[in-house]
């Protein structure tokens, strides 16, 4: 089982920055996956970014650029630095784990309006 600790979501202007943080911790094997993936009303769940613990990076086309995805890995922490945010990204941000499965945050809403 592993449990997450997500933080940093809230209310921005378009073109401001906001950054989420995720801890996670229990039964994580030294290799594996983190990152966030994103769900907006009446759409699917769909990738933002990961990472590897080997420090590979992969951002869906929509915020590359903009995003920045960091991790810790002694500390198991995952950041994610949103700059120049668009209406278009809000949605509730997931923090994830790739560690012999796939486990998910409970998740923090975003919103990016005027």
């Amino acid at each position: 089982q592993v449990q997450f600790v997500e933080s940093g979501g809230g209310l921005v202007q378009p073109g401001g920055s906001l950054r989420l943080s995720c801890a996670a911790s229990g039964s994580i094997f030294s290799r594996n996956v983190m990152g966030w993936y994103r769900q907006a009303p009446g759409k699917q769940r769909e990738l933002v970014a990961t990472v590897t613990s080997g420090g590979s990076t992969d951002y869906a086309d929509s915020v590359k650029g903009r995003f920045t995805i960091a991790r810790d890995n002694a500390a198991n922490t995952v950041n994610l630095q949103m700059n120049s945010l668009k209406p278009e990204d809000t949605a509730v941000y997931y923090c994830y784990i790739y560690t012999g499965r796939a486990y998910w945050g409970q998740g923090t809403q975003v919103t990016v309006s005027s």
